[in-house]
Protein backbone atom coordinates (compact mmCIF):
# COMPACT_ATOMS: atom_id res chain seq x y z
CA UNK A 1 0.00 0.00 0.00
CA UNK A 2 1.41 3.38 -1.03
CA UNK A 3 2.21 5.70 1.86
CA UNK A 4 0.45 9.05 2.00
CA UNK A 5 2.59 12.12 1.16
CA UNK A 6 3.64 14.29 4.11
CA UNK A 7 5.99 17.25 4.30
CA UNK A 8 7.82 15.57 7.15
CA UNK A 9 8.56 12.55 4.98
CA UNK A 10 9.78 14.83 2.16
CA UNK A 11 12.21 16.60 4.49
CA UNK A 12 13.30 13.28 5.92
CA UNK A 13 14.04 11.93 2.41
CA UNK A 14 15.94 15.09 1.44
CA UNK A 15 17.95 14.88 4.65
CA UNK A 16 18.70 11.19 4.12
CA UNK A 17 19.76 11.22 0.48
CA UNK A 18 21.74 14.43 0.65
CA UNK A 19 23.54 13.01 3.68
CA UNK A 20 24.35 9.74 1.94
CA UNK A 21 25.52 11.57 -1.22
CA UNK A 22 27.91 13.90 0.60
CA UNK A 23 28.70 11.89 3.72
CA UNK A 24 32.28 10.89 2.90
CA UNK A 25 33.36 14.38 1.82
CA UNK A 26 31.66 16.02 4.81
CA UNK A 27 33.30 13.49 7.14
CA UNK A 28 36.76 14.44 5.78
CA UNK A 29 36.05 18.17 5.82
CA UNK A 30 34.69 18.11 9.38
CA UNK A 31 37.50 15.85 10.62
CA UNK A 32 40.22 18.06 9.17
CA UNK A 33 38.45 21.14 10.51
CA UNK A 34 38.45 19.57 13.97
CA UNK A 35 42.15 18.73 13.76
CA UNK A 36 43.05 22.20 12.45
CA UNK A 37 41.24 24.11 15.21
CA UNK A 38 44.20 24.09 17.63
CA UNK A 39 46.98 23.87 15.03
CA UNK A 40 48.83 26.91 16.43
CA UNK A 41 48.80 25.57 19.98
CA UNK A 42 49.90 22.08 18.84
CA UNK A 43 52.78 23.47 16.77
CA UNK A 44 54.00 25.54 19.72
CA UNK A 45 53.66 22.58 22.09
CA UNK A 46 55.61 20.19 19.84
CA UNK A 47 58.47 22.65 19.22
CA UNK A 48 58.79 24.74 22.41
CA UNK A 49 62.42 25.50 21.60
CA UNK A 50 61.30 27.68 18.69
CA UNK A 51 58.11 29.17 20.04
CA UNK A 52 59.24 30.10 23.55
CA UNK A 53 61.97 32.40 24.83
CA UNK A 54 63.50 32.74 28.26
CA UNK A 55 62.56 36.10 29.74
CA UNK A 56 65.60 37.68 31.47
CA UNK A 57 65.37 39.39 34.84
CA UNK A 58 65.42 42.89 33.37
CA UNK A 59 63.14 41.82 30.45
CA UNK A 60 64.43 44.51 28.10
CA UNK A 61 63.94 43.58 24.45
CA UNK A 62 66.17 44.78 21.65
CA UNK A 63 64.61 47.34 19.35
CA UNK A 64 62.69 45.93 16.35
CA UNK A 65 64.91 47.96 14.01
CA UNK A 66 68.02 46.30 15.43
CA UNK A 67 66.45 42.86 15.13
CA UNK A 68 65.44 43.60 11.53
CA UNK A 69 68.99 44.70 10.69
CA UNK A 70 70.47 41.52 12.20
CA UNK A 71 67.98 39.26 10.41
CA UNK A 72 68.36 40.94 7.03
CA UNK A 73 72.13 40.73 7.26
CA UNK A 74 72.07 37.07 8.29
CA UNK A 75 69.45 35.89 5.79
CA UNK A 76 70.21 38.26 2.91
CA UNK A 77 66.72 39.55 2.32
CA UNK A 78 64.18 42.21 3.19
CA UNK A 79 61.77 42.17 6.13
CA UNK A 80 58.31 43.10 4.91
CA UNK A 81 56.33 42.57 8.12
CA UNK A 82 56.67 41.65 11.77
CA UNK A 83 54.57 40.51 14.71
CA UNK A 84 55.19 41.57 18.29
CA UNK A 85 53.20 39.40 20.75
CA UNK A 86 51.77 40.66 24.00
CA UNK A 87 53.22 37.61 25.78
CA UNK A 88 56.88 38.40 26.65
CA UNK A 89 57.73 34.66 26.57
CA UNK A 90 56.90 34.37 22.87
CA UNK A 91 59.42 35.34 20.18
CA UNK A 92 58.96 38.09 17.63
CA UNK A 93 58.00 36.98 14.12
CA UNK A 94 59.50 38.55 11.02
CA UNK A 95 58.35 37.91 7.46
CA UNK A 96 61.41 38.07 5.20
CA UNK A 97 61.65 37.84 1.43
CA UNK A 98 65.06 36.65 0.29
CA UNK A 99 66.92 38.21 -2.60
CA UNK A 100 66.50 36.57 -5.98
CA UNK A 101 68.60 36.96 -9.08
CA UNK A 102 70.82 39.54 -7.41
CA UNK A 103 67.92 41.88 -6.63
CA UNK A 104 68.10 43.59 -3.30
CA UNK A 105 65.13 44.25 -1.07
CA UNK A 106 65.33 47.92 -2.08
CA UNK A 107 65.16 47.08 -5.78
CA UNK A 108 62.16 44.84 -5.23
CA UNK A 109 60.48 47.64 -3.32
CA UNK A 110 60.98 50.03 -6.26
CA UNK A 111 59.58 47.34 -8.56
CA UNK A 112 56.52 47.09 -6.34
CA UNK A 113 56.10 50.84 -6.66
CA UNK A 114 55.76 50.39 -10.43
CA UNK A 115 53.13 47.69 -9.92
CA UNK A 116 55.34 44.75 -10.98
CA UNK A 117 55.57 43.06 -7.58
CA UNK A 118 52.98 41.96 -5.04
CA UNK A 119 52.16 44.27 -2.19
CA UNK A 120 53.79 43.45 1.15
CA UNK A 121 51.26 41.74 3.37
CA UNK A 122 50.77 41.83 7.12
CA UNK A 123 52.37 38.83 8.78
CA UNK A 124 49.80 36.50 10.26
CA UNK A 125 49.07 32.84 10.94
CA UNK A 126 49.17 32.17 7.22
CA UNK A 127 52.51 33.91 6.69
CA UNK A 128 54.90 31.76 4.74
CA UNK A 129 52.22 30.86 2.22
CA UNK A 130 51.06 32.68 -0.87
CA UNK A 131 47.71 32.65 -2.56
CA UNK A 132 46.00 29.28 -2.70
CA UNK A 133 48.34 27.95 -0.03
CA UNK A 134 51.60 28.34 -1.96
CA UNK A 135 54.68 28.47 0.16
CA UNK A 136 56.70 31.60 -0.01
CA UNK A 137 60.13 30.68 -1.24
CA UNK A 138 63.16 32.86 -1.83
CA UNK A 139 62.00 36.03 -3.46
CA UNK A 140 58.46 34.75 -3.97
CA UNK A 141 55.10 34.69 -2.29
CA UNK A 142 55.00 36.35 1.10
CA UNK A 143 58.39 35.13 2.19
CA UNK A 144 59.26 33.02 5.20
CA UNK A 145 58.36 33.78 8.78
CA UNK A 146 61.37 33.78 11.13
CA UNK A 147 61.14 33.41 14.90
CA UNK A 148 63.63 35.68 16.67
CA UNK A 149 64.50 35.94 20.37
CA UNK A 150 63.80 39.60 21.07
CA UNK A 151 66.17 39.67 24.04
CA UNK A 152 69.28 38.20 22.37
CA UNK A 153 68.64 38.58 18.63
CA UNK A 154 69.03 34.81 18.16
CA UNK A 155 67.22 33.41 15.11
CA UNK A 156 65.36 30.43 16.53
CA UNK A 157 64.19 29.14 13.17
CA UNK A 158 61.17 29.52 10.89
CA UNK A 159 57.55 28.53 11.32
CA UNK A 160 58.17 25.64 8.93
CA UNK A 161 58.62 22.20 10.49
CA UNK A 162 57.11 18.69 10.72
CA UNK A 163 54.02 19.88 12.62
CA UNK A 164 53.56 22.85 10.30
CA UNK A 165 53.85 20.59 7.26
CA UNK A 166 51.29 18.20 8.72
CA UNK A 167 48.78 20.98 9.32
CA UNK A 168 49.38 22.37 5.84
CA UNK A 169 48.37 18.96 4.48
CA UNK A 170 45.32 18.94 6.79
CA UNK A 171 44.33 22.40 5.54
CA UNK A 172 44.83 21.28 1.94
CA UNK A 173 42.57 18.28 2.52
CA UNK A 174 40.02 20.52 4.20
CA UNK A 175 39.91 23.08 1.39
CA UNK A 176 40.61 21.14 -1.83
CA UNK A 177 40.85 17.44 -0.86
CA UNK A 178 44.59 17.83 -1.70
CA UNK A 179 43.70 18.36 -5.37
CA UNK A 180 46.12 20.81 -6.97
CA UNK A 181 45.42 23.19 -9.83
CA UNK A 182 47.34 25.85 -11.69
CA UNK A 183 46.74 29.48 -10.65
CA UNK A 184 43.67 30.85 -12.37
CA UNK A 185 42.25 27.39 -13.11
CA UNK A 186 39.20 25.87 -11.45
CA UNK A 187 40.17 23.43 -8.73
CA UNK A 188 37.90 20.34 -8.85
CA UNK A 189 38.65 19.57 -5.20
CA UNK A 190 37.56 23.04 -4.11
CA UNK A 191 34.34 22.72 -6.12
CA UNK A 192 33.57 19.32 -4.54
CA UNK A 193 34.18 20.70 -1.03
CA UNK A 194 32.10 23.79 -1.78
CA UNK A 195 29.26 21.76 -3.28
CA UNK A 196 29.26 19.42 -0.29
CA UNK A 197 29.16 22.44 2.03
CA UNK A 198 26.08 23.78 0.24
CA UNK A 199 24.49 20.36 0.68
CA UNK A 200 25.49 20.48 4.37
CA UNK A 201 23.51 23.71 4.79
CA UNK A 202 20.37 21.95 3.48
CA UNK A 203 21.11 18.93 5.67
CA UNK A 204 21.24 21.15 8.76
CA UNK A 205 17.99 22.94 7.87
CA UNK A 206 16.08 19.74 7.06
CA UNK A 207 17.55 18.13 10.18
CA UNK A 208 16.11 20.91 12.33
CA UNK A 209 12.68 20.40 10.73
CA UNK A 210 12.84 16.65 11.38
CA UNK A 211 14.02 17.21 14.96
CA UNK A 212 10.77 18.89 15.98
CA UNK A 213 8.50 16.09 17.25
CA UNK A 214 5.04 15.39 15.85
CA UNK A 215 3.59 16.03 19.29
CA UNK A 216 4.81 19.18 21.06
CA UNK A 217 4.66 17.47 24.46
CA UNK A 218 7.46 15.12 23.37
CA UNK A 219 9.97 17.91 22.56
CA UNK A 220 12.20 17.03 25.52
CA UNK A 221 13.01 13.64 23.98
CA UNK A 222 15.08 15.33 21.30
CA UNK A 223 17.34 16.96 23.89
CA UNK A 224 18.71 13.89 25.63
CA UNK A 225 20.31 10.52 24.97
CA UNK A 226 18.65 7.46 26.45
CA UNK A 227 21.74 5.67 27.72
CA UNK A 228 19.68 2.75 29.03
CA UNK A 229 18.51 1.84 25.52
CA UNK A 230 20.19 -0.52 23.07
CA UNK A 231 23.01 0.66 20.82
CA UNK A 232 20.60 1.51 17.99
CA UNK A 233 18.58 3.82 20.25
CA UNK A 234 21.74 5.43 21.63
CA UNK A 235 23.09 5.97 18.13
CA UNK A 236 19.79 7.54 17.03
CA UNK A 237 19.68 9.84 20.07
CA UNK A 238 23.31 10.90 19.57
CA UNK A 239 22.58 11.88 15.98
CA UNK A 240 19.34 13.61 16.90
CA UNK A 241 20.30 15.53 20.05
CA UNK A 242 23.95 16.35 19.28
CA UNK A 243 22.97 17.45 15.79
CA UNK A 244 20.41 19.84 17.29
CA UNK A 245 22.80 21.29 19.89
CA UNK A 246 25.52 21.99 17.32
CA UNK A 247 23.27 23.05 14.43
CA UNK A 248 23.50 26.82 14.95
CA UNK A 249 27.31 26.96 15.01
CA UNK A 250 27.61 24.41 12.21
CA UNK A 251 25.37 26.60 10.06
CA UNK A 252 27.66 29.58 10.72
CA UNK A 253 30.74 27.49 9.91
CA UNK A 254 29.20 26.24 6.66
CA UNK A 255 27.91 29.63 5.48
CA UNK A 256 31.23 31.37 6.20
CA UNK A 257 33.28 28.51 4.75
CA UNK A 258 31.63 28.97 1.36
CA UNK A 259 33.35 32.36 1.11
CA UNK A 260 36.60 30.48 0.35
CA UNK A 261 35.00 28.06 -2.10
CA UNK A 262 33.14 30.26 -4.56
CA UNK A 263 33.78 33.83 -5.70
CA UNK A 264 30.13 34.26 -6.69
CA UNK A 265 29.03 33.27 -3.20
CA UNK A 266 31.50 35.66 -1.54
CA UNK A 267 30.36 38.53 -3.75
CA UNK A 268 26.72 37.70 -3.11
CA UNK A 269 27.26 37.47 0.64
CA UNK A 270 29.12 40.80 0.55
CA UNK A 271 26.14 42.39 -1.24
CA UNK A 272 23.72 40.99 1.35
CA UNK A 273 25.89 42.11 4.29
CA UNK A 274 26.57 45.48 2.72
CA UNK A 275 30.34 45.35 3.04
CA UNK A 276 33.10 43.54 1.16
CA UNK A 277 34.26 40.25 2.70
CA UNK A 278 38.06 39.83 2.72
CA UNK A 279 38.44 43.42 1.50
CA UNK A 280 41.77 43.64 3.33
CA UNK A 281 43.21 41.42 0.60
CA UNK A 282 42.74 44.11 -2.02
CA UNK A 283 43.15 47.19 0.15
CA UNK A 284 46.29 49.18 -0.53
CA UNK A 285 48.05 51.28 2.10
CA UNK A 286 47.56 55.02 1.98
CA UNK A 287 50.25 57.24 0.50
CA UNK A 288 52.95 58.85 2.61
CA UNK A 289 53.91 62.46 2.01
CA UNK A 290 57.00 62.28 -0.19
CA UNK A 291 57.99 65.74 0.99
CA UNK A 292 59.29 64.07 4.12
CA UNK A 293 61.74 61.79 2.30
CA UNK A 294 64.65 63.98 3.34
CA UNK A 295 63.77 63.47 7.00
CA UNK A 296 65.14 60.63 9.08
CA UNK A 297 62.53 57.91 9.32
CA UNK A 298 60.98 57.23 12.73
CA UNK A 299 61.88 53.96 14.41
CA UNK A 300 59.38 51.12 14.64
CA UNK A 301 59.18 51.76 18.39
CA UNK A 302 58.11 55.31 17.52
CA UNK A 303 55.37 53.93 15.25
CA UNK A 304 54.22 51.69 18.10
CA UNK A 305 54.21 54.57 20.61
CA UNK A 306 52.10 56.68 18.24
CA UNK A 307 49.67 53.79 17.84
CA UNK A 308 49.50 53.26 21.62
CA UNK A 309 48.47 56.89 22.03
CA UNK A 310 45.50 56.21 19.73
CA UNK A 311 44.82 52.66 20.97
CA UNK A 312 45.73 52.75 24.69
CA UNK A 313 45.61 49.07 25.61
CA UNK A 314 48.02 46.15 25.73
CA UNK A 315 47.86 43.82 22.78
CA UNK A 316 49.52 42.01 19.89
CA UNK A 317 51.00 44.02 17.04
CA UNK A 318 51.15 43.16 13.35
CA UNK A 319 53.17 45.67 11.38
CA UNK A 320 53.32 45.79 7.60
CA UNK A 321 56.28 47.80 6.34
CA UNK A 322 56.00 49.87 3.13
CA UNK A 323 56.73 48.01 -0.08
CA UNK A 324 58.02 51.19 -1.71
CA UNK A 325 58.90 54.80 -0.99
CA UNK A 326 55.31 56.05 -1.12
CA UNK A 327 53.41 53.52 1.01
CA UNK A 328 52.28 53.93 4.60
CA UNK A 329 53.18 51.80 7.59
CA UNK A 330 50.16 49.66 8.53
CA UNK A 331 49.94 48.64 12.16
CA UNK A 332 47.19 46.31 13.43
CA UNK A 333 46.63 45.81 17.14
CA UNK A 334 44.45 43.23 18.87
CA UNK A 335 43.92 41.99 22.40
CA UNK A 336 44.55 38.43 23.51
CA UNK A 337 43.01 36.34 26.25
CA UNK A 338 40.94 33.25 27.01
CA UNK A 339 37.65 35.07 26.33
CA UNK A 340 38.54 38.18 24.34
CA UNK A 341 37.08 39.44 21.09
CA UNK A 342 39.79 38.81 18.50
CA UNK A 343 39.15 41.91 16.42
CA UNK A 344 42.01 44.07 15.22
CA UNK A 345 42.14 47.85 15.20
CA UNK A 346 44.23 49.33 12.39
CA UNK A 347 46.33 52.48 12.15
CA UNK A 348 48.11 53.71 9.03
CA UNK A 349 51.11 55.97 9.58
CA UNK A 350 53.18 58.18 7.31
CA UNK A 351 56.49 56.31 7.00
CA UNK A 352 58.50 59.57 7.11
CA UNK A 353 56.78 61.57 9.82
CA UNK A 354 55.00 58.85 11.80
CA UNK A 355 51.81 60.90 11.62
CA UNK A 356 48.57 58.87 11.75
CA UNK A 357 46.89 58.94 8.34
CA UNK A 358 43.89 56.78 9.19
CA UNK A 359 42.58 55.07 12.32
CA UNK A 360 40.09 52.20 12.05
CA UNK A 361 38.67 50.96 15.35
CA UNK A 362 36.64 47.77 15.23
CA UNK A 363 34.30 49.08 17.92
CA UNK A 364 33.42 52.08 15.74
CA UNK A 365 32.46 49.97 12.72
CA UNK A 366 28.83 49.44 11.79
CA UNK A 367 27.31 46.06 12.61
CA UNK A 368 27.42 44.83 9.01
CA UNK A 369 31.07 45.90 8.71
CA UNK A 370 31.90 43.96 11.87
CA UNK A 371 30.28 40.84 10.43
CA UNK A 372 32.20 41.15 7.15
CA UNK A 373 35.48 41.70 9.01
CA UNK A 374 34.83 38.69 11.28
CA UNK A 375 34.12 36.05 8.62
CA UNK A 376 37.45 34.29 9.10
CA UNK A 377 37.18 34.36 12.91
CA UNK A 378 33.61 33.06 12.72
CA UNK A 379 34.70 30.20 10.48
CA UNK A 380 37.82 28.99 12.31
CA UNK A 381 36.58 29.71 15.84
CA UNK A 382 39.04 32.45 16.75
CA UNK A 383 36.36 35.08 17.27
CA UNK A 384 36.52 34.87 21.09
CA UNK A 385 39.98 33.44 21.71
CA UNK A 386 40.57 30.06 23.30
CA UNK A 387 37.01 29.89 24.64
CA UNK A 388 35.41 29.91 21.19
CA UNK A 389 38.07 27.51 19.88
CA UNK A 390 37.03 24.94 22.50
CA UNK A 391 33.35 25.35 21.55
CA UNK A 392 34.16 25.05 17.85
CA UNK A 393 36.35 21.99 18.43
CA UNK A 394 33.45 20.21 20.17
CA UNK A 395 30.98 21.22 17.42
CA UNK A 396 33.33 20.08 14.66
CA UNK A 397 33.84 16.79 16.48
CA UNK A 398 30.07 16.33 16.60
CA UNK A 399 29.83 17.24 12.90
CA UNK A 400 32.43 14.55 12.14
CA UNK A 401 30.27 11.97 13.92
CA UNK A 402 26.99 12.92 12.20
CA UNK A 403 27.69 11.21 8.83
CA UNK A 404 28.64 8.05 10.76
CA UNK A 405 25.63 7.96 13.08
CA UNK A 406 23.29 9.01 10.24
CA UNK A 407 24.54 6.21 7.97
CA UNK A 408 24.06 3.69 10.79
CA UNK A 409 20.47 4.87 11.30
CA UNK A 410 19.76 4.39 7.58
CA UNK A 411 21.45 0.97 7.56
CA UNK A 412 19.48 -0.24 10.58
CA UNK A 413 16.19 0.88 8.99
CA UNK A 414 17.18 -0.82 5.74
CA UNK A 415 17.82 -4.12 7.52
CA UNK A 416 14.55 -3.81 9.45
CA UNK A 417 12.62 -3.16 6.23
CA UNK A 418 14.30 -6.12 4.53
CA UNK A 419 13.43 -8.37 7.45
CA UNK A 420 9.74 -7.36 7.26
CA UNK A 421 9.60 -8.10 3.54
CA UNK A 422 11.01 -11.61 3.94
CA UNK A 423 8.89 -12.50 6.98
CA UNK A 424 5.60 -13.30 5.09
CA UNK A 425 7.42 -15.56 2.63
CA UNK A 426 8.87 -17.60 5.50
CA UNK A 427 5.43 -17.82 7.14
CA UNK A 428 3.77 -19.19 3.95
CA UNK A 429 6.57 -21.68 3.47
CA UNK A 430 6.16 -23.00 7.02
CA UNK A 431 2.40 -23.60 6.50
CA UNK A 432 3.01 -25.59 3.34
Amino acid sequence: MKKEFTWRKLFNDIHLWLGLASGLVLFLVCLTGTIFTFHTEVEEMLEPGKYKVEVPANAVALSPDELISKLQQAEKGKVTALQIPQDPAKPYRFTLKKEEGGKSGKQEGEKAKQGDAPQAMVAGPAAGKGKEGKKGGPGGGRGKTYLVNQYTGEIKGTTEGPAHGFFEAVEGLHRTLLVKAEPGELNPGKIIVGGSTIIFVFIIITGLVIWFPKKIKNWKQGLKVKTSGNWKRINHDLHNSLGFYSSFLLLIIALTGLCWSFDWYREGASAVIGDQIFKQRSEKPLTSDLAGMALQKPTIVSYINTTDAVLPYKGNYRISLPADSSGAVVLSKSQSGFFTLQAADKVQLDQYTGKPLKVEKFADKKFNEKIAASVKGLHVGEIFGTFSKIIYFICCLIATSLPVTGTLIWWNKLKKKSAKQTAPTRKVASRV
